[in-house]
């Protein structure tokens, strides 16, 4: 079992990687539980594949698991589903040091983190993500939020979990697109900081995206270190080194409020064609070779993912996707810094660069 420490100043937790977790999870997590009852939010899909991993792991050790069952998808994240979750753990007469489940991907861990950060102003939680994209980015870090009419993840609050548990056989019941759109989170810890994993991805993404679980546990592994180790210098993103973790997503965010963060563009896809388009517009700036650009866009290309604006088929123009950025978390006296790269393995925070430029570079890219 890989065990990745985040040490957080006075509330430092452990990531662990490794298959059976969830069927060991009394074991993993018991000594935090305090009473008999045990509080879980899922969704329907996670509860229908896992839920009875979970409920024999927990009733084998005498606990009793609740179950709140919600629907699947982004729109869950949503004002509704907050008020209905928190309404849920008051009935349940959870306490400020109980610990509240969260079983499922990064849509229910960031519903059930914030609900954990609201409720009676902070209870603890456990996250068990069930998607390579949130074992490998959403779980781990504290960050917890809704989606709003503005945009996405713009209300919310920084709650770190006491303990991730990830669990790579969870990766096997998911759909192709939805391991595609987490293996895009991978890929960004190698473009904003390790070019030798980048290299990894490009020789072994095949691999981990067709099964094989030794690149699924290596890949995860090292993308939690590599999250965790910029979380411990940066936690609140004061500094901008956690921004860096932003890389892509200042397009991408775009590109999920102008497709109404529906599924016709999944997270995980939207952020790599946002690091395409981020590598892109830092060749065009002269900050990066061409040809690094042109691998960032190759790599996803090689493996089926989308690497092409125009594919999309967006009957916009670069100034209305522009107009959605202008709502990012980012945006500081009315500047909006972006991630941009001197090369692969090396992002920093611009903050430097003219929206009228960047609506004049996705006119180009839509085309």
């Amino acid at each position: 079992m890989a065990v990745i420490p985040v040490d957080i100043a006075g509330r430092p937790y452990e990531v662990r990687v490794a298959p059976g977790l969830l069927a060991d999870l009394a074991g993993q997590c018991g000594a935090l539980l305090r009473k008999a009852r045990v509080p879980i939010v899922t969704d329907v899909n996670v509860h229908a594949a896992w839920g009875a991993t979970v409920e024999q792991s927990l009733v084998a050790a005498g606990f009793e698991p609740r179950w709140k069952v919600l629907p699947a998808g982004e729109a869950t994240k949503s004002w509704a589903q907050l008020a209905d979750v928190v309404d849920w753990l008051l009935a349940e007469e959870v306490e400020r040091k109980d610990h509240v489940i969260a079983l499922g991907g990064g849509v229910i861990g960031d519903l059930t983190g914030f609900a954990a950060a609201v409720l009676k102003r902070g209870c603890n939680f456990i996250q068990l993500p069930t998607t390579l994209l949130a074992q490998v980015d959403s779980s781990v870090g504290g960050k917890t939020a809704i989606n709003t009419a503005a945009g996405k993840n713009l209300a919310g609050a920084f709650h770190q979990p006491s303990l991730v548990l990830a669990d790579p056989l969870t990766l096997d019941t998911l759909p192709p697109r939805e391991v595609a759109a987490g293996y895009a989170e991978v890929v960004k810890y190698g473009l904003l900081g390790d070019a030798a994993f980048f290299a990894w991805c490009e020789t072994n993404g095949a691999a981990l995206m067709s099964g094989d679980p030794a690149a699924r546990e290596y890949a995860v592994a090292t993308s939690v270190a590599a999250k965790a180790a910029i979380v411990a210098q940066d936690e609140f993103e004061t500094t901008g080194q956690r921004a860096l973790l932003n890389l892509g997503h200042t397009f991408g965010h775009a590109l999920e409020a102008q497709t109404g963060f529906s599924d016709r563009l999944l997270h995980g896809e939207a952020i790599a064609l946002g690091m395409v388009l981020a590598a892109r517009y830092s060749a065009r700036r002269g900050l990066i070779p061409a040809h690094d650009a042109l691998r960032v866009g190759a790599h996803f290309a090689a493996l089926g993912m989308m690497s092409e604006l125009a594919d999309l088929g967006l009957n916009v123009d670069g100034q209305t996707l522009v107009a959605h950025m202008l709502h990012d978390k980012k945006m500081d006296a009315g500047t909006l810094s972006f991630v941009l790269m001197r090369s692969i393995g090396d992002a920093f925070l611009a903050r430097d660069v003219a929206l009228a430029d960047v609506a004049s570079f996705l006119d180009e890219q839509l085309k």
